[in-house]
């Protein structure tokens, strides 16, 4: 019996072989679409899950409020997590981390490599399940001289992760250089991990090169984990630190709560104090995609087998009249359509394993498309859930028509028959509509991206270098940019604490100035400057003067931007003292308003600091057009200067890009995606256009020998699908629109939703249907009256 349906579906296969290839090729993309998006889904849902305390591993986040808003952020304080140790009896273990993109150098002879290195508690490996190869977890951070390597920088500072326990090492960062020793090697760093370093070092060598009096309850920027004891009730743990800080500083307004740690990398964002989101919409986003996608191609397959109803139909009666029941019928149909689909599964299994490098190149993932129990599982699945949704209808549909009224001839067009042409209709609208939601959005993401690229952003970034400097270069700082600005090519050059692209260092309290509003919450960005910076990243000064050698008495000076002046009240702010960290401060000058964050926030308060010594990254603007030779030059002598340190540098505007990575990926995703939509959509109009054709071709006959002409034929043909594609864009457009200005809001300076982006999406939906059409209309329109007519 089995042997037989196979039989009969290869003849059916064969019989329309148009009909069998269209449908191959649209459930092969749908299905590698969903699997290629499957195992991204997956990557993401699985980062931070694998470590062994995770039920019980929480970060600790830090709600500010500043006046009626409340900014949540993960950014806590070095002295946090010793104090929640101590006052906090439910947690086994606290610890306080800093880092991880912190550039050491490390140095072994004349070997140098630069290490991310994270600056932790010794109980970090009590919390987190990075394997030690070498060392004990209990003992490796124990020591503030000791150092942990990764696999992978142990082997390139020593050749071998065996019998280096205790060996020494030479590091280097631009506050200070120290030595130490070997005390433990971990296995590097799985790819979902959301916690990246190559090295760690003590916590200790952290509050070393701050100083002491940096370490208080207004100082934020470190992280703090905490490791629950068992049975444990969250909330009376957030009862219970709420206002810890509070208790700590009378001039606090921070409060505490943790959540778990797994949860952050997907649910990350929050508005006034509410979590929104995060990742996970991305997740979420391309979950439906994958659906969608894979809904037209299985909705291909019904419009398709139910339009070829009337080429099949005697079938159906023979096989009902020698016995064979409606059951029996709808399991041989829907047999059809698994057969259908796992033929289409091989096909996609194979052009995931072609296409994935390309993916991991645009998402910056390492997925593997491996033969794992729960991927071959998951592979199943979605091939079942396809060949049951691609046949459910087509084999009720077929399987209901009564034999007698078949074999009679009299199967006619019917109130069942408009029903069923309704429902046709529907599912191209559908599949319509969702290439027009597809279009809208590409246009609208490329239209923000390249706003974000090419709007003023206050400041320079283009022919900008930066780097961290090592050996004397560090150990010189002042006499090495003297040198570099007397190189060829060099415009300008300076040193600055942090790049100026992204989140700089903040403060939100230990300071005051005249008329300041005591119940004021302010909280100031603080970026750490050498003289020169302001006039190397070209900022425009509004007010004032920048830093200058001239003046001694900028050690003890001051520069705000615009959103800060006007957030104290300042209408004339030059020469007013500002009180920071017990010291008084004296404004010198304001600067315009400029995004050091992305265009998804509001600029906000921020001033310049005067710390030449703790600005440890050197930027140099180059001369336009020079770059190559200039940078070139500079190397030469970064090299002369600082004799077996490599020359590692990187571009301001690269960096700048960076802030946009997701929505870039997204942009560069959601073209493939519609593209692949429209694809598998107008394969089916073909299809179906193919088939309306055929069974209106004695009509065509009929209206030729009457006098219409190829026009007119094309017109009749085509008039039908454009009416039904008209309907989808009259649809999609208003859900085009809130879908993209949804995406939009996440962004505090945008575009504009324009309305031609709509109705030009809209008519490049048509002209694609028209084009689809009209291919199968004009080679009916061509065909000679006499051909039409004949009897098959």
């Amino acid at each position: 019996m089995i042997k037989h349906n196979l039989l009969l579906i290869y003849r059916n296969f064969r019989r329309f072989k148009s009909t069998f290839l269209i449908n191959l090729i649209g459930l092969s993309a749908g299905l590698a679409c969903a699997l290629i998006i499957y195992l991204w889904v997956n990557d993401e849902l699985s980062v931070d899950g694998f470590h062994e305390s995770g039920s019980q591993l929480y970060r600790v986040m830090v709600n500010n409020r500043q006046n009626d808003n409340i900014d949540t952020s993960p950014s806590t304080q070095a002295i946090l997590a010793e104090a929640i140790q101590e006052e906090v009896p439910e947690v086994a273990y606290a610890v306080a981390t800093m880092g991880g993109t912190a550039d050491f150098t490390l140095s072994v002879n004349e070997r140098h490599i630069k290490a991310a290195t994270l600056l932790a508690d010794k109980n970090f490996f009590e919390l987190f399940s990075f394997p030690l190869i070498q060392g004990s977890k209990k003992e490796v951070l124990s020591d503030k001289k000791g150092v942990v390597l990764s696999e992978s920088k142990a082997l390139a500072l020593f050749n071998t992760v065996d019998g280096i326990l205790g060996k020494t090492i030479e590091w280097q960062f631009p506050y200070g250089k120290d030595v130490a020793y070997v005390s433990g090697v971990f296995n590097d760093i799985p790819p979902h991990s959301s916690m990246k370093f190559d090295a760690l070092m003590s916590f200790e060598v952290y509050k070393d090169i701050v100083g002491k009096e940096s370490l208080h309850w207004g100082n934020f920027g470190c992280n703090t984990f905490v490791l629950l004891k068992g049975e444990t009730n969250v909330e009376n743990v957030n009862a219970k630190i709420a206002d810890l800080i509070k208790r700590k500083s009378k001039d606090a307004t921070q409060t505490l709560f943790i959540r778990p740690y797994s949860e952050y990398y997907l649910y990350g964002k929050y508005s006034n104090g509410q979590l929104i989101g995060g990742r996970i919409e991305y997740v979420r986003l391309f979950s439906i995609i994958g659906i969608f996608i894979l809904l037209i191609a299985c909705i291909n397959f019904m419009n398709l087998s139910t339009a070829k109803a009337t080429r099949r139909i005697k079938d159906v009666g023979i096989k009902k009249a020698i016995g064979a029941s409606r059951r029996n019928l709808i399991f041989h149909y829907l047999g059809e359509s698994m057969l259908m689909t796992f033929l289409s599964l091989s096909i996609a299994v194979l052009c995931v394993d072609l296409l994935l490098p390309q993916f991991n190149q645009i998402t910056g993932k390492q997925l593997q498309f491996t033969a794992t129990p729960r991927l071959m599982g998951a592979s199943l699945v979605i091939a079942l859930f396809s060949g049951l949704i691609a046949g459910s209808y087509p084999a009720l549909y077929l399987s209901k028509f009564s034999p007698s009224i078949v074999l009679r001839g009299k199967f006619a067009v019917n109130t069942g028959s408009l029903l069923e042409l309704f429902l046709r209709r529907s599912l191209i609208v559908f599949q319509f509509s969702l290439s027009v939601i597809f279009i809208v959005s590409v246009l609208v993401i490329y239209k923000q991206i390249q706003f974000v690229q090419t709007t003023n952003l206050g400041y320079d970034k283009e022919h900008i270098i930066y780097f961290k400097p090592e050996g004397k270069a560090a150990e010189h700082l002042e006499a090495f940019l003297t040198e570099v600005k007397k190189l060829d090519g060099v415009a300008q050059a300076s040193s600055i604490a942090r790049t100026i692209v992204g989140a700089q260092a903040s403060t939100v309290g230990y300071f005051n100035w005249e008329g300041k509003d005591p119940d004021a919450v302010i909280p100031f960005e603080i970026v750490n400057s050498n003289y020169d910076v302001i006039e190397t990243l070209g900022i425009k000064m509004s007010d004032g003067r920048s830093f200058s050698r001239e003046f001694a008495s900028d050690t003890s000076a001051i520069i705000f931007n615009k959103a800060a002046i006007k957030v104290m009240g300042f209408s004339d702010p030059i020469g007013k003292i500002f009180n920071l960290w017990g010291k008084d401060l004296k404004i010198i000058g304001v600067t315009e308003d400029f995004h050091f964050e992305s265009l998804h926030e509001q600029v906000k308060p921020l001033f310049f600091r005067l710390a030449p010594a703790e600005a440890e990254r050197i930027m140099i603007r180059i001369l336009p057009g020079r770059e190559k030779e200039t940078i070139a030059t500079v190397s030469r002598f970064y090299n002369n200067f600082n004799p077996g340190f490599a020359f590692d540098y990187q571009f301001l505007d690269q960096e700048y890009q960076t802030q946009y990575e997701a929505e870039r990926r997204v942009s560069t995703l959601s073209k493939y995606f519609a593209a692949l939509a429209i694809l598998i959509s107008c394969l089916g109009l073909f299809g179906l256009a193919a088939f309306t054709a055929e069974r209106r071709m004695k009509e065509i006959g009929i209206r030729k020998v009457l006098g219409s002409s190829s026009l007119g034929i094309l017109y009749m043909l085509s008039g039908e699908f454009t009416k039904t594609v008209f309907i989808s864009i009259v649809i999609a457009l208003p859900l085009s629109y809130f879908i993209t200005k949804r995406w939009l809001d996440g962004f505090a300076f945008r575009i504009e939703l324009h309305w031609w982006y709509f109705i030009g999406a809209g008519i490049l939906a048509l002209v694609i249907a028209w084009l689809t059409v009209s291919i199968q209309a004009i080679k009916a329109a061509r065909v000679s009256p006499a051909k039409c007519l004949k009897d098959e």
